[in-house]
């Protein structure tokens, strides 16, 4: 009896194990990195031969259901390995991926829509820079000046005497203007500022987007397309894009910094909160963002004795200009300065960069809503900068400038900024099969004010307050984008289809200021009305316009084989003030052997006129033999602008061409060298004053047209030349394991480029006869303003920097080679050319704790500056330096201390 027991237990047991093979299992397990042995997030578990899938969660851990135990389920992850891993009857499946030879950050989501493609795989030259690497080991606090310092294709320098473009630094890419490099984050289009650059400093009449309201502390990696991209991403895309990726690990990361100039000026303090923690229970995170940063002005004033004393018939002590007896005596009486309760430094000018304190808050949020991809992303924040710049200073003898009894020893104006820049996106990413949908609403705002303190209204006399409102402007964008994309694997090697539509409104305006900062006061008619440095903005100025544009695009890359595929893409866009642009790309790669491959790419691109340059004006009103007359920028639209001929504006266009070819010989070597050439036509320019000649001599012809609308002098902004821009780059990088604690990382970077203005001067004012128009070319488009294109940006930079890891120690080397610079300050100054100069930086880092690094360093170790500027060029040898190249900080010291939990 106890046999036959037995034997039906056996029998029941061997047809339950054969029912369990049919049977549907639950598979458990924990995905690992098989160095580290930390858990991966996001890892996506395939069951082979099926659509059916799933993700890992925040601490690595899956959870699928699968047929029967001989399911095979498949891990894969971009920048590890793809592992195939049998179930074999295990409910518990527990697996280590090892990483592939690619680094993750070499993985781009911009250039492509393709999102398995990597930085050596595109057809098109990207750069990927890891922000957080960068960050510990240099004294760049702001990404502007990180990217200039890195990027040879990027260039940003700071402006001095400038309004507001001392307080949103410019930047270019390629050689080309700020406006024309079009700025993502999150492959979510960024709105640019609302300050447009008028101050004959680099991007002259353009508006560029403002790094510096990004706080680095927040941002994983910047992606950089050097091509253009217009048919992919709309308007403004002609250099190429600039993509910010925002951080998404878990933890907590604190860094402060601190430095100081050799000058003992410039000093800054920058402090980074960063804390990113896991939301639910399906891979949903939020990081949350702080940074502040104080930065002390500096000052690189060639000539400290602007002013020298005497004494006067009436027995008292008077200032008088050194500017009008250079050969002087630099000497000052300190007894006089003692006497009248004043230091040397009531009458320095001050040259340099402005104070500046910015504090920012940014979040990054993704919730998983369900099992099967659907995703609520958000992401955005908020930055505060205040700033103090400093204008010319006005001298005692300048009667029409200033108030003796306000002022007697003459002044300084000081403009401080307050500027707001806010931004936020919102979107749902889901899946249908194996198509991928992206829905989302972007919107973005800049608002910048002014104040002028340190000031007069002359025509107030002694009534006139030191400080002004002078009104601001502001930008705002709300963009709406709905994106699909699929990719057939199973079509060649593999197809990837994308399309999409975009819409887009954009609103500019510009706000009145007190009218004690614009108006003219029968006080002191005689004398020169508004704040001294920056009038304000008057009623006549106030701007409120809007616009809309609709778009649509559709994106195709094809992998014919595995070594050879041709991308291309199409754009239709329509705007409701200038009507509508078609563009189109291709760009291909093949991969010759294993480590040889070629691309190449040919496009198309527009950039719109901006609502700034269509309606920036800053009229203001002055008395010429009693008679009042407006002088200053005037809207595209005025009347004036019909009466002198000059066009509505039209959008730049562009043909871009580009080759390569990349190498990676072995694991730890690879080279990439692109060639481009970017034709622009229609490039929009700001015009000189044109009711005069160069040297202030009035056009009575011109002068006529303008007297007809109660003008006399203007300045436009016109479609007014066309460039070609030829360049040449190059990027390498080395690496080498000297062992299993220490190793060497070089790196090489170079950009060669060469703009020029070709085929002449365009939309010149037909109403001019060819006598009045040798005056009217000088000033419409001078000498001045063809340099600001051509040469007032290094034509090469080359960036060789070196990495050792050993253990806790880092150290990073980089010398930068910043090419020559030509600046032409026509008409009252001179050309002078500024020769290459080569920048040495040098820091350490050391892990004091696994969780703790210190970071020292010098910026600039050998103090390099660009050429003094000659005389001519310099004010009265006041500017003792021109904002080009390397800038004018000199030599500077900093730490950082750097937390991680």
């Amino acid at each position: 009896m106890h046999q036959k027991h037995l034997l039906l237990s056996f029998v029941l047991l061997f047809f339950a194990s054969l029912n369990s093979l049919g049977q549907a299992l639950t598979i458990r397990g924990t995905v690992t990195d098989g160095s580290t042995g930390q858990p991966l997030i996001s890892v996506s578990i395939g069951l082979k031969g099926t659509e059916k899938g799933t993700f890992t969660d925040m601490d690595g851990k899956y959870q699928i259901k699968v047929p029967d135990a001989n399911a095979v389920l498949i891990f894969s992850m971009l920048g590890y390995e793809k592992l195939e891993k049998p179930v074999n009857n295990l409910t518990t499946v527990d697996v280590e991926l090892k990483s592939s030879w690619m680094e993750l950050n070499d993985v781009v989501i911009v250039g492509s829509r393709n999102l398995s493609r990597t930085r050596l795989e595109t057809p098109v030259p990207i750069d990927v820079i890891d922000i957080r690497a960068l960050q510990k080991n240099t004294a760049q606090t702001d990404i502007s000046q990180l990217l200039t310092n890195t990027a040879p294709a990027f260039t940003s320098n700071r402006q001095s005497a400038s309004d507001g473009t001392e307080h949103i630094d410019p930047a270019v890419l390629r050689g080309l203007g700020p406006d024309q490099t079009l700025v993502l984050i999150n492959s979510k289009r960024r709105h640019t500022t609302s300050l447009v650059n008028n101050q004959s400093t680099l991007g002259n009449g353009s508006v560029g987007t403002d790094f510096s309201a990004i706080p680095m502390t927040a941002i994983d990696r910047i992606e950089i397309l050097r091509d253009g991209a217009s048919a992919q991403y709309g308007s403004d895309a002609i250099a190429g894009v600039v993509n910010l990726v925002l951080r998404k690990d878990r933890g907590f990361n604190a860094n402060v910094a601190g430095g100081i100039s050799d000058r003992n000026d410039g000093a800054l303090t920058q402090l980074g909160l960063y804390y990113g923690f896991n939301v639910g229970q399906k891979g949903g995170f939020l990081s949350l963002t702080a940074e502040g940063l104080l930065r002390n002005k500096t000052n690189r004033t060639q000539n400290h004795d602007l002013i020298i004393f005497d004494q006067s018939a009436l027995g008292n002590y008077f200032a008088y200009d050194f500017t009008e007896n250079p050969d002087a005596s630099r000497a000052y009486d300190d007894s006089v300065l003692v006497a009248n309760d004043l230091t040397r430094d009531d009458f320095n000018f001050q040259v340099g960069d402005a104070r500046i304190k910015n504090g920012a808050a940014f979040y990054n949020f993704t919730l998983p809503l369900n099992e099967k991809s659907l995703i609520l992303y958000s992401f955005g924040g908020l930055n505060l900068r205040r700033g103090t710049g400093y204008g010319f200073r006005r001298l005692p003898s300048e009667y029409e400038n200033n108030v003796p009894q306000i002022f007697p020893f003459g002044f300084q104006p000081e403009l401080a900024s307050k500027i707001l820049d806010g931004s936020s996106a919102l979107g749902l990413r889901w899946a249908l099969g194996k198509w991928n949908f992206d829905l989302s609403n972007t919107f973005g705002t800049n608002k910048f004010d002014y104040t002028v303190n340190n000031s007069v209204n002359a025509t107030m006399d002694t009534l006139s307050p030191t400080s002004f409102e002078a009104g601001g402007h502001q930008f705002s964008q709300n963009t709406t984008n709905f994106d699909v994309s699929k990719k057939y694997a199973d079509i060649l090697a593999g197809v990837n289809v994308a399309l999409g539509a975009e819409y887009r409104l954009e609103n500019y305006k510009i706000r009145e200021g007190d009218p004690q900062s614009y108006a003219r006061y029968e006080i002191a008619p005689d004398k020169t009305p508004g704040a001294q440095s920056f009038p304000g903005f008057s009623p006549n100025n106030a701007v409120d316009e809007s616009r809309s544009n609709a778009a649509g695009y559709l994106d195709l890359e094809i992998d014919f084989t595995k070594s050879f595929m041709i991308g291309g893409a199409m754009r239709y866009e329509n705007y409701s003030d200038f009507g509508n642009t078609f563009n189109y790309k291709a760009a291909s790669r093949l991969n010759v052997t294993k480590w040889l491959s070629l691309r190449g790419s040919v496009s198309t691109g527009f950039r719109a006129p901006s609502l700034h340059q269509q309606f920036f004006n800053t009229v203001i009103t002055d008395f010429v033999d009693g008679i009042p007359l407006q002088a200053g920028i005037f809207r595209n639209d005025s009347e004036v602008a019909k009466l002198l001929g000059i066009p509505k504006l039209t959008e730049e266009k562009s043909r871009n061409f580009g080759v390569g070819i990349t190498l990676s010989p072995a694991k730890n070597f690879s080279i990439s060298v692109d060639a481009y050439r970017v034709l622009v036509d229609d490039r929009i320019v700001l015009t000189g004053d044109l009711g005069y000649s160069p040297y202030g001599d009035p056009i009575p012809e011109v002068q006529a047209i303008f007297n007809n609308v109660g003008a006399n002098s203007g300045r436009f902004f016109v479609n007014g030349v066309n460039t070609q821009t030829d360049g040449l780059d190059i990027v390498a990088t080395y690496n080498v394991l000297l062992n299993e604690s220490s190793k060497l990382d070089f790196s090489l970077a170079a950009n060669l480029n060469k703009t020029q203005v070709v085929g002449g001067i365009q939309n010149i004012p037909t109403i001019l006869n060819q006598q009045q128009e040798t005056y009217f070319y000088e000033t419409y488009f001078s000498s001045k303003e063809r340099s600001l294109i051509e040469t007032n940006a290094p034509r090469s930079k080359v960036n060789f920097t070196i990495n050792y890891n050993l253990n806790k120690l880092s150290v990073m080397l980089r010398n930068i080679y910043w090419g020559e610079v030509t600046r032409d300050e026509f008409p009252f100054g001179t050309t002078q050319l500024h020769k290459g100069k080569v920048t040495t930086d040098l820091s350490l880092g050391y892990d004091i704790i696994k969780q703790l690094n210190l970071s020292v360093g010098v910026n600039n170790l050998l103090d390099k500056f660009p050429d003094q500027q000659v005389y001519e060029n310099s004010y009265f040898g006041v500017f003792k330096y021109a904002p080009v190249q390397m800038g004018t900080m000199g030599r500077f010291y900093f730490a950082r201390l750097t937390l991680k939990l």
